[in-house]
């Protein structure tokens, strides 16, 4: 009896077992997920551009020997800021222009001499009018030749001072050497007119316009520079086959020779604007997002036209603004799966 009785419950388990095998899941699969409403909008249209630091020819000034003088102390290096009036170098004459500035000051002393005869002579009636004017113009004459010679440094030793705050970008002398009247001695740049200078693809040069905004990196983390457009080239530069665009700096932010990127706003570039995580790729590399339709997932390929920091600018003819996208889970979905919400502040990760 008590066989047949334990024999009877084994029987009954299996068929109860076989029973809930065979039916259906009355809760299919689904995957956790948070959704964000889709929204029209814009993100700026930028360009990305490299360049360095430069000083513009409105920004620079060549300082030339005023007259034929042998180089004597030099005060400066290369790359040295300096402060308006700060002494720069020394200018000795050389021989021949401390000769001719010697005869520049007999000439004159003779001519004076003889307009001083000629206009006694004339009050005299030993010489006339024309002859007194002459002697005064020649007398004229030769002070105009002795203060031009002066001016060029001929008097004596002179020492040329900066014509404003200024970087030594280039010294092209040194002491003792004879430098010939027009000879370039130094180049100098104020910081105040400092550009970066770089370089825009053909195909879009035409969007970026003087006085755009601009936003300048530099390497070694130093903070954004607002910064925006001086000008742009109408001719493309054989050396890098890009159109040169100027970008206007701030006082003192960056150095001559210094790299760095330039972000250029060039517009505004409409459509959906989605976080980053909303965007997939699939198996053909075309990108798309999942859209919520009545909680369960639709697949819709979409066209990237724009991207800033986490954000990106789609578009695509099967997109509904009516549906949310989803952002954490999406990449589990295949359309038609089922979709529930994640409690606010939960990882939508597990299924």
């Amino acid at each position: 009896m008590t066989h047949r009785w334990i024999f009877s419950a084994l029987l009954l388990a299996a068929w109860s077992s076989h029973a809930l095998a065979a039916q259906p899941d009355a809760s299919p699969p689904s995957v956790l997920v948070t959704l964000t409403p889709l929204r029209q909008g814009s993100l700026a249209h930028t360009l990305l551009a490299y360049g360095t630091v430069q000083a513009p020819p409105s920004a620079r000034q060549m300082v030339m020997a005023p007259a034929a003088e042998t180089v004597g102390t030099v005060y400066v290096h290369e790359g040295d800021e300096v402060a308006k009036g700060a002494p720069l170098l020394q200018l000795v004459p050389n021989p021949q222009t401390a000769a001719a500035y010697a005869q520049a000051r007999s000439a004159l002393r003779v001519a004076e001499q003889l307009a001083a005869r000629t206009r006694q002579m004339q009050a005299q009636h030993l010489a006339t009018a024309q002859q007194l004017a002459d002697a005064q113009k020649s007398a004229l004459d030769a002070r105009a030749e002795l203060a031009a010679l002066k001016a060029r440094g001929a008097g004596g030793p002179e020492t040329l001072r900066a014509p404003f705050r200024a970087i030594v970008l280039r010294l092209s002398t040194a002491p003792g050497t004879q430098a010939s009247a027009g000879a370039p001695l130094l180049a100098l740049a104020q910081p105040a007119g400092m550009v970066l200078k770089v370089g825009v693809a053909p195909a879009e040069a035409g969007l970026v316009e003087r006085g755009d905004k601009a936003s300048v990196s530099a390497e070694g983390g130093q903070p954004d520079i607002p910064a925006s457009v001086l000008q742009r080239g109408s001719i493309i530069d054989p050396a890098t086959g890009l159109v040169p665009v100027e970008i206007a700096l701030p006082v003192d932010r960056l150095l001559p020779g210094q790299a760095a990127a330039a972000t250029i706003t060039v517009g505004q570039t409409q459509g959906y604007v989605v976080p980053h995580a909303a965007l997939l790729i699939d198996d053909h590399g075309n990108p798309y997002v999942v859209q919520a339709d009545d909680m369960k997932a639709h697949k819709v390929q979409v066209q990237v036209v724009g991207m800033q920091g986490d954000e990106d600018v789609i578009r695509g003819a099967r997109l509904d603004a009516g549906q949310p996208l989803v952002l954490a889970g999406n990449y589990q979905l295949d359309d038609g799966m089922n979709l529930r919400l994640a409690a606010p502040g939960s990882h939508a990760e597990e299924k």
